[in-house]
């Protein structure tokens, strides 16, 4: 029992379960906007998923004790190297306007670990790095989920955007915003108030307010779209209904693996559905 909770630790901890999560949602665009299923394209947004959420989890860590290690995070620092490799080797595969945007991407991941100079007057310290400013770090995750798994795969398979992808991507943006909402609650009692998350601010009632709001913008846009698809109708709404289920569970005292399993593993079960759907 103990070995399995391990692996499942490592399988946590190391960014696999957010990586299937990237890769579910890049899926999705690719069934909603019917293109061909592109097998390169998702192999790359799983490695670089597992590369930037590693580094930026445990950059810091790695920085300032890198001569005792636990041996989990050394085992976890040798798999992100392995997928560090694989994720260049994917990048080779890609489209030369995907690359360009993955590069930008990239910048925005790297400074979102490194302490960069920014003006003072944003800030209640000098030196920060963009997921310390303030109250900017869950839209600018939400902004480049949207960008990896809607704009990646049209720019990568020659598609434009169409209104139909704006929706899409205007639904993503939303919908990753209201999955970090439980983990910003979560957070409540451990975040520093400089990073002003919406449930520092607002509270966690008018979080979920705001989530409920963002769910139902979802939802509606659905409707909204040029070529509406029975299967993602009843995909969405069927999703729709499990986020805010959560949504509304979660609190500052849930369970260890409520957010980081349940709650993360949601575009995972909205492929699935969709799948199912045929």
């Amino acid at each position: 029992m103990e070995v399995l909770k391990r692996i499942f630790n490592f399988y946590l901890n190391s960014s696999i379960h957010v990586a299937l999560a990237a890769c579910s949602l890049a899926w999705i665009t690719l069934i909603e906007l019917t293109i061909e299923y592109d097998k390169y394209l998702l192999s790359f947004i799983f490695f670089a998923t597992i590369t930037g959420y590693n580094f930026v989890k445990y950059f810091g860590i790695v920085k300032f004790h890198h001569r005792s290690l636990a041996s989990w995070l050394k085992a976890i620092q040798i798999f992100s190297f392995i997928a560090f490799l694989s994720m260049c080797y994917y990048l080779l595969k890609l489209e030369t306007e995907t690359l360009m945007v993955i590069i930008i991407l990239g910048i925005i991941t790297f400074f979102y670990a490194i302490p960069i100079m920014v003006p003072k007057k944003y800030l209640f310290d000098d030196h920060k790095n963009l997921r310390q400013v303030s109250g900017l770090k869950v839209y600018l995750i939400a902004l480049i989920w949207m960008f990896t798994t809607v704009l990646l795969p049209l720019l990568n398979n020659d598609g434009f955007m169409s209104s139909d992808g704006v929706i899409i991507s205007v639904q993503r943006f939303c919908y990753v915003l209201v999955l970090m909402l439980p983990f910003e609650i979560r957070d409540l009692n451990y975040d520093s108030l400089k990073l002003a998350t919406i449930p520092q601010k607002i509270g966690v009632k008018k979080t979920k307010i705001i989530g409920v709001v963002l769910l139902s913008a979802f939802l509606i846009l659905e409707f909204f779209k040029d070529e509406l698809q029975e299967k993602s109708i009843i995909a969405i709404v069927i999703i729709t209904v499990i986020t805010l289920l959560f949504l509304l569970w979660s609190n500052k005292n849930q369970s260890k693996y409520f957010s980081a399993f349940w709650v993360e593993g949601l575009p995972v079960i909205w492929l699935l559905i969709l799948l199912l759907l045929g």
